[in-house]
């Protein structure tokens, strides 16, 4: 019975953290210290055991969730590309979340915007947004 309790303790916590996270490093974080917390009183039935499960459940779910930030940066900043030869598209999300396509001509090692600017490296959407977005 006492177990039970503190089970649900432990996961009505974890849910209510959660829910305040930005990130998957943070969710992740939490959910892995949560689960850790209750696999180590399982195991040992003590608070060492608990404290250890905790702080071993929240390393791997903090990298775990990490990763997974990542790939979601990865993956959106492919997404607001659109490749075409020597031309490249960089879509720039404005204020009220409508999309402005910024298509750059490849040049050698470098980009030349629409109004002949020359950008050294792939400019970025923050890069582009004040010249073309609003």
């Amino acid at each position: 019975m006492k177990r039970s309790i503190i089970l649900i303790i432990i996961v009505v916590i974890t849910i209510a953290t959660v829910s305040g996270c930005e990130s998957n490093a943070q969710k992740g974080t939490v959910i892995g210290a949560g689960a850790g917390a209750g696999a180590g009183y399982l195991l040992g039935k003590d608070g060492k055991s608990t404290a250890i499960g905790a702080g071993i459940g929240a390393l791997g779910g903090y990298f775990v969730g990490k990763g997974q930030d990542t790939k979601k940066e990865t993956n959106a900043r492919i997404g607001a590309l659109e490749t075409n030869a020597s031309t490249l598209t960089v879509n720039v999300t404005n204020s009220n979340g409508s999309v402005t396509p910024i298509t750059l001509l490849k040049q050698g090692v470098g980009y030349v915007g629409p109004r002949g600017e020359y950008y050294s490296t792939l400019p970025t959407e923050d890069q582009l947004r004040p010249v073309y977005g609003f």
